[in-house]
């Protein structure tokens, strides 16, 4: 497999913020990354195919819907791996594919093409569903701070490679016709290949109690999945192939552009925990039987997020957009309130990142409201640490933050521990700010370096202040009359320095007097 040069780690290409640094060679003194292996059910250290080069593939949305919080999980999640192995100077090629057709109502082979039942109740063509959707997701994913994927492919853009690869199927005996639709045969794979070992599922105890009554299914057995479904009259999304006009199965999508954009073999494949099976096993199985080897070596699997308990999910009802956690208000189906207040993107990305990303996290506004709390703690630290002055000598504790972190990010993304690590850190930052400790010009910047890389450019926060339009003459405003205030103290006119702080306290502003000046922010 060879990779074209990945452009997306100059800074002149706008996909990536002005500020992500990343390495020009991986650290030599760097740990092992090591990433959990769902086909292994283990911690592996990971090693790609081709040195300095990782090709990743990660499932994206079917586009019939606002994106919601269980989507924002695994977007965050392989963000975060992605800027990771960035900042470890590998040049990586990640595909994130759109949905736009053969996802069918229950997830199965029977039922509406789910983007075709949207368009026929919107009285709508099914492209301008997608599309409609697709930007929306878009919208949605930018304001979460997360990159853009390298390649980004439709399931309707590759009809032609989705029909190669099932004649591949067909050729090697593991796939049969039925009334134009074509069907895995999980009983013939099953003869030379292990089907179930991604899930763990019993091949043999699905065969012995899935076998269809003659006549009364298209397919051999009920576990059989579709590659090709002939379409009926009244199916509006269809192509032409060598067994009918129809349309691809669900699986097969994924497979045909993994092998298209990253090789017959490539590093890793991820998505929610919700597709290993049937979704990542039948990947595995079309690949093996078209191929003749498995082609991904390290699946990863973000855990879900649930509502009490129970998945939130579209098929479910009871999800919540992030369009509605960003506006503040949403009701669920008996017409009560779910959310307290609107939650901002970077809120959102705080609380989905405090878990490791295979724990399940459990939505409340309580949460929610506690992650905008410590989130804040990193904002105001990141912002106290940018404005200090070095002394002479360090009176606090700064070393070795940049290896823990490191440490952390290295065992499977335990992004929870970088956190704790930067709280951590933080109580030096105050009290130097504070006036009670000094730090020198060295650590000094090795304090800024760490807090650029891990929080904006690695957990991908955006802590920085704005600089430009009305929030800059907000601030100058504020700056102006506390620089009046800070005058008036000199000149030891009490009243007017009391006048200024409590009367900007009654309007929402938090004054802190430091031994460099004042400190404000708006109270939380």
């Amino acid at each position: 497999m060879q990779f074209l040069h990945n452009k997306r780690i100059q800074k002149k290409n706008l996909l990536l913020p002005n500020n992500f640094k990343t390495s020009c060679l991986k650290h030599k003194n760097m740990r092992d990354l090591f990433i959990y292996n769902t086909l292994a059910r283990t911690k592996q250290p990971f090693k790609p195919i081709n040195e300095g080069r990782v090709g990743m593939y990660v499932c994206g949305p079917t586009v019939y819907g606002d994106a919601h919080l269980g989507h924002a999980r695994p977007a965050i999640t392989f963000d975060i791996l992605y800027r990771y192995l960035l900042h470890l100077g590998y040049k990586v090629r990640y595909v994130r594919n759109i949905t736009d057709v053969g996802h069918l109502e229950h997830d199965a082979d029977d039922g509406e093409d789910k983007i075709a039942k949207k368009a026929r109740l919107e009285q709508l063509e099914p492209m301008e569903v997608a599309q409609y959707y697709t930007l929306r997701y878009h919208e949605a994913m930018n304001k979460l701070n997360v990159l853009p994927p390298t390649i980004e492919p439709r399931a309707s853009g590759h009809i032609i490679e989705q029909i190669e690869f099932v004649k591949k199927i067909l050729e090697n005996g593991f796939a049969y016709e039925s009334n134009g639709s074509i069907y895995f045969d999980i009983e013939a794979y099953s003869k030379k290949f292990k089907y179930g070992k991604l899930s763990g599922r019993n091949v043999e105890e699905m065969l012995e109690t899935t076998r269809a009554l003659d006549g009364q299914d298209e397919k051999r057995r009920t576990c059989d999945f579709a590659l090709w479904k002939r379409a009926q009259p009244e199916h509006i999304m269809r192509w032409p192939s060598p067994w009918s006009d129809g349309f691809p199965g669900w699986h097969i999508e994924c497979s045909a552009m993994g092998c298209k954009y990253l090789g017959e073999e490539f590093d890793i494949h991820g998505g929610g925990m919700d597709l290993i099976f049937p979704h990542h096993e039948s990947e595995i199985a079309q690949s093996a039987a078209a191929l003749g080897h498995d082609s991904v070596h390290y699946w990863m699997h973000n855990n879900m997020i649930t509502i009490n308990g129970q998945k939130m999910g579209k098929s479910l009802g009871n999800f919540i957009t992030l369009g509605e956690f960003f506006s503040g208000s949403h009701k669920d189906k008996d017409g009560n309130e779910m959310l307290d207040k609107a939650y901002s993107p970077m809120t959102i990305r705080f609380f989905i990142l405090q878990a490791h990303y295979r724990s399940t996290v459990d939505f409340s506004n309580e949460a929610l409201q506690a992650s905008e709390k410590g989130l804040a703690k990193i904002v105001e630290t990141y912002n106290r640490l940018m404005k200090l002055r070095a002394s002479d000598k360090t009176t606090v504790d700064v070393a070795g933050l940049r290896e823990r972190c490191e440490e952390a990010m290295c065992d499977d993304l335990n992004t929870p521990i970088v956190i704790s690590h930067l709280f951590e850190a933080a109580k030096a930052v105050n009290t130097v700010a504070d006036g009670k400790g000094t730090i020198s010009q060295a650590d000094l910047d090795e304090l800024q370096s760490v807090f650029r890389t891990f929080v904006c450019d690695i957990l991908g926060l955006q802590v920085e202040e704005q600089s430009s339009g009305s929030s800059e003459s907000y601030r100058k405003a504020v700056d102006l009359l506390l620089s009046i205030r800070q005058q008036a103290k000199q000149n030891k006119d009490w009243a007017t320095s009391d006048r200024i702080r409590n009367e900007l306290a009654a309007i929402g502003f938090n004054v802190k007097d430091t031994k460099d000046g004042f400190e404000w922010e708006l109270a939380k």
